[in-house]
């Protein structure tokens, strides 16, 4: 079930939030210093193409750094990768076949918004640490 619902996931919004994240990711490692924002965005980019099997778990050893760096992310790149959710969550919901998709973009909003600190793992083991 997981693999159709990947594959619908992937044709309904999952190519273009994925496109979102990599233009982010590109655009953070072009500067030295935000090759971390950078990198953490190509991570996600990964979870915004193939989402059903697996969430995402806080790390224990997020630190201070990962706060600040969180707070710089919602600046510059979060906020829109956000609005990018909001407006395909919404869209999606308009259908009844999308509402389930359109919910899973609602829950990736908190992801686009604050990436550092946390981790992704498959469903099956929620609770996985390092």
């Amino acid at each position: 079930m997981k693999f159709i619902l990947n594959i619908i996931w992937l044709v309904l919004s999952g190519f273009w939030m994925a496109l979102g994240y990599v233009a982010a990711g590109i655009i953070c490692c072009v500067l030295i210093v935000t090759i971390p924002f950078g990198i953490a965005s190509f991570r996600i980019a990964g979870y915004a193409l193939w989402p059903f099997g697996r969430t995402t778990v806080e790390r224990r050893d997020a630190g201070a750094g990962s706060t600040i760096g969180n707070i710089i992310w919602v600046i510059f790149a979060g906020w829109w990768l956000a609005l990018g959710h909001i407006v395909t969550g919404i869209a999606l919901c308009v259908t009844i076949i999308g509402i389930p998709f359109g919910i899973a973009n609602f829950k990736m909003i908190p992801l686009s918004l604050l990436p550092l600190g946390r981790e992704i793992v498959p469903t099956d083991q929620p609770f996985a640490t390092r």
